[in-house]
This record gives structure tokens, sequence and C-alpha cells, in this order.
């Protein structure tokens, strides 16, 4: 009779192997509901709410992904078992790659005020005519909020001033509604010495209107801007930042 020989046991069991395959599972659901929130809103497929539910999930699991890449990783190290000590690693460099987003987006938003709504002209900020109908339909509404968010941004985004350019206000007018357009923005309206046009962000499809003022002066055009989210209570620097790239584009463009 002959007997076969029994193969050998891995050192350290399948739990390695286990818990690696666990690990994969949730960074993989963990990118599916991180990345898909943002479209599924978009597309009207979930509200807002389940959205964020959605991406609040997607960090709880990718939190359980790098727990379970943990265990796995020192499991394997003791069992002397490559192959899933590099799929743990792989897991946790990954999870840190899809944290990095949501922790960049919340710590920005410690660091700027919660405010929706940037002008570089606080006193008489450029108003909203064109898109006024559509902002008194939004949550955000379509007045200038006063005194204490010009005071916030003030202290905030200091560099938000009116840009003067020496060049003719036919010239100015066509750069900046070029600038508009080559930045995707979708205009509502264009008159002599004044833009209004929506901004779609890219994720989750928020829409911010943005409004473009140009006024005569001695020594050249002067150009207001106003950039309104019309949703949420903070826009977590996203106005601003528009107001500061458009002004310094337009500028060089016209240099």
């Amino acid at each position: 009779m002959v007997t076969r020989p029994t193969q050998a046991r891995p050192r350290g069991g399948r739990w390695p192997n286990v818990l690696a395959g666990l690990a994969i599972l949730l960074i993989a659901a963990a990118a599916l509901m991180m990345a898909g929130a943002g479209p599924a809103y978009r597309g009207e497929l979930i509200s807002l709410g389940e959205a964020f539910n959605l991406l609040r999930n997607g960090v709880y699991a990718a939190g359980g992904a790098v727990a379970v890449s943990i265990i796995a990783l020192l499991w394997s190290m003791l069992a002397r078992r490559s192959t899933p000590a590099l799929m743990a690693t792989l897991v946790i460099i990954a999870a840190a790659a899809l944290l990095y987003v949501p922790w960049q987006h919340w710590q920005r938003a410690q660091q700027v005020p919660a405010i929706h709504d940037i002008t570089t002209d606080t006193q008489n900020p450029p108003a909203f005519e064109a898109l006024a109908e559509a902002r008194e339909a939004a949550p955000n509404g379509v007045d200038y909020p006063g005194a204490a968010t010009a005071q916030q941004q003030q202290a905030a985004y200091p560099n938000i001033q009116s840009l003067v350019l020496a060049a003719p206000p036919q010239s100015v007018l066509a750069a900046a509604q070029a600038e508009a357009e080559e930045a995707g923005w979708r205009i509502a309206r264009i008159t002599d010495n004044h833009i209004e046009a929506t901004a779609t962000t890219r994720w989750f499809g928020f829409e911010d209107d943005v409004v473009i003022r140009l006024t005569d002066v001695e020594n050249g055009v002067q150009v207001d801007m106003r950039s309104a989210s019309r949703l949420g209570a903070s826009d977590v620097g996203t106005n601003a930042a528009r107001i500061e790239q458009f002004l310094a584009a337009l500028d060089a463009r016209l240099e």
C-alpha cells in the first residue's frame, strides 16, 4: 500500500489570506461608496443627505480595511507569509490615498469661515439679475448676507480685491467672457459691463453663481466679481479660490 505524503499546512493557517481578502473587499466597497456619492447625487439618484451618508460609510469602510490589514500584516509577518503581507500593505496604501481627499477637505473646512458668498466689493457687491430667480429658489437666496460675512471674508481672504486694468472696456469684457467660457461656466447673460454665469463643481455638481461687473475709472477699467454658492453654509474656500484664479488669469490675458 502506497501512502501519499500529506501536504504541509502553511504557517499561520488560512487566516492571513482570509484577513487580506476581507481587507480587499472593504477597500473596494469604500472606493465604490466614496467615488460614487458625488455622481449619484449629481444624477439625482439619491438625495444630498444620502450622498453624505454614503461618503461617511465609505470612510468607515476604509478605516475598517486599515484595521483588518494591520492585523493581517502582523499575522503574516509572524507566520512569514509574504503574499498576504503584500496584499495587506497595498490595502493600507490604497486606504491612505482614498482618505486623503476627505481629510484634506476637512482640514480646509477648519481653516476657513463658514461663509458661501465672496465678493471683491463688500460695500456694493455686484448684483445677480439674470440669475436672481434661480437664486431665490435656492436655499442661500439672492441677497448678499451682509456685514458679518464681509468681516469674515476680509479676515480670511484679504487678497480678494478689485482689479484695475489699463485696457479698453470692450477688450476687458471680451477677455472676461473668454475666461468664463474656458472655465466651463454656463453664461446666463452678458451686457456692456456685466456678465452672469453659473459654475458647476466637478464631483457633486454643486452650482455656484458668478457675476462680473466692469466700471470705468480714471486709469482704466475696474473689475469686481462675486461668487456665491446656492447650497451650503460653507463653501470651504471654493468661491474665494475661484475669484482669485479668474482675476489672475484675466490680468495675465490682458498683459
